[in-house]
């Protein structure tokens, strides 16, 4: 795994991730915006400590643990979106924590986003994690799940953030929620691993 300063890693402040979408995505998940280190990479979710690529494995949505702290490769990348899965961010520039972002972003990363769905629409968008949605889209009472509002037409769903700073979400319920999630998106998920 490479390793960077935190020098280093500042030089990646404001940079930006590629969207990882396909052609046939069916389920768009939605963080709050990269890492520093995810661009320094130039993978999404790449710290290990980051729970959302075991979680995809836990939920059935993949057959494996993808390993994206030294990147995504071209074969893990088409792999991930074979499988209908597509990956973006409201907020688009990089931050050492998600709790630097002023919620004029939030708002205004929501409108991005319902431009990039409405250009290409998915059949669900997941946001991850419950207080990006709330301050995004306006939505103070929200709580987690399916909303009764969409974006661009498509339902919205939102699940637990991976995170390693979300404790009080485990495994299994984020496993749980991302299963749900996929079904509703009509991903055919694999069977729970044991």
């Amino acid at each position: 795994m490479p390793t960077f300063t935190r020098v280093q890693l500042e030089a990646f402040r404001g940079g930006t991730l590629p969207d990882t979408i396909g052609p046939g995505t069916r389920l768009l998940f939605v963080g709050f915006n990269p890492g520093l280190r995810s661009v320094a990479v130039q993978a999404p979710f790449s710290l290990r400590s980051n729970r959302f690529w075991p979680t995809l494995y836990r939920a059935g949505i993949l057959d494996r643990v993808i390993d994206a702290s030294q990147g995504l490769d071209a074969a893990d990348r088409a792999y991930v979106i074979a499988r209908g899965v597509g990956l973006t961010s409201l907020v688009r520039r990089a931050t050492a924590r998600a709790d630097e972002l002023t919620p004029a972003e939030l708002v205004a990363g929501a409108e991005a986003l319902r431009a990039r769905v409405a250009a290409a629409p998915p059949r669900v968008v997941a946001i991850l994690g419950i207080t990006a949605y709330r301050i995004a889209f306006g939505v103070k009472q929200a709580v987690p799940g399916e909303q009764p509002a969409t974006i661009a037409g498509v339902p919205i769903w939102v699940v637990p953030n991976p995170s390693g700073l979300n404790a009080h979400a485990t495994p299994a319920a984020l496993a749980a929620a991302y299963r749900a999630v996929a079904v509703a998106a009509g991903i055919e998920v694999l069977p729970e691993p044991a």
